[in-house]
């Protein structure tokens, strides 16, 4: 597979994108650390960890393009046990340096945490800002069948004529992105894309990995090609796989040089075609309750 360039570096967020020209880059979007005491970050107050944010952030929207988009995805910060969204924490500060707010969109995942004491979480949001209101969205490639694809407008100057989009409906800001259950579940319209746990295809040796698939969703709907696609905490390189796969320019930095080399290696097997990706569309497996382990198991049943 023949690739555009991309820089990938072990280096910190703001010494890279201090060296980037304003108005360079066309979306970024990337996970930013939570705050949740994980091997790659130290935990603070929610307070100081947000304080720290805000240059980072500063110079996103400094390089950003007067067209582009920033998609910030994060779950929830824990203190003893109480909840704290990011996302609404997340919002106010771009809205300090003037950014809109576009949609919030729920990404659901059926795998994670179990808790003992609250529900288990089993979503996190991606938080779509734009610097102006010119901004690239382009519908047509992220578009999911409608449902009644023949209605037809009961009123008005096209009344009796087809009323939906022949290349399907825009799939809202709560997305089921798998067209195999669009078509079993109407009703559930939502992002739901595996989260990488230990049998997902794309697997590495990190412990919050992107799945490509929720990149490429917006790397599709919100850059052209030959647009750049930056992420400031590129990880294993998931951010620059989804823009590389779609003919986008790709950057990244990540602090750990462990996972830039893990990154790296994906690419490299981007190239010869042999990196394993879980395909956008692909239907998310469901019990059939034949198999073993998802039967109740004999001691359960003796316990009744």
């Amino acid at each position: 597979m023949k690739l555009l360039n991309f820089r990938y570096e072990c280096n910190d967020a703001l010494t890279f994108m201090k060296k980037l020209p304003d108005n360079s880059i066309s979306l970024i979007i990337s996970s930013p650390p939570y705050n949740v005491g994980k091997e790659y970050e130290s935990q603070t107050k929610i307070e100081e960890y947000l304080e720290n944010m805000k240059p980072v952030i500063s110079e996103m929207c400094r390089i950003l393009s007067e067209d582009g988009s920033i998609c910030w995805q994060v779950g929830n910060y824990v203190d003893c046990g109480e909840i704290y969204p990011l996302d609404i924490y997340y919002y106010f500060i771009f809205k300090e340096f003037g950014l809109k707010l576009r949609n919030r969109i729920i990404w659901h995942f059926g795998h994670g945490l179990h808790c003992k004491n609250r529900f288990s979480g089993r979503y996190e949001t991606i938080l779509w800002f734009t610097k102006s209101d010119h901004y690239t969205f382009n519908l047509d490639a992220v578009r999911i069948p409608a449902k009644y694809p023949g209605k037809k407008s009961y009123k008005g100057a096209k009344k009796g004529q087809i009323s939906g989009n022949r290349l399907g409906k825009n799939p809202e800001d709560v997305w089921e992105l798998t067209l195999e259950r669009l078509y079993d579940d109407w009703d559930c319209l939502i992002w739901d894309i595996p989260n990488v746990k230990s049998n997902h295809p794309e697997k590495e040796d990190h412990p919050c990995q992107f799945p490509i698939e929720l990149v490429e969703r917006c790397v599709l709907a919100l850059t052209n090609e030959n647009d750049i696609v930056f992420d400031p905490f590129a990880g294993v390189g998931s951010t620059l796989l989804g823009a590389l796969k779609n003919n986008r320019r790709a950057y990244g930095t990540e602090l750990e040089s462990r996972y830039v080399k893990i990154g790296l290696s994906r690419i490299d097997r981007l190239k010869s075609d042999a990196l394993k990706t879980r395909p956008i569309y692909q239907k998310i497996y469901i019990p059939t309750g034949n198999e073993k382990v998802s039967q109740v198991p004999d001691e359960w049943k003796v316990a009744q």
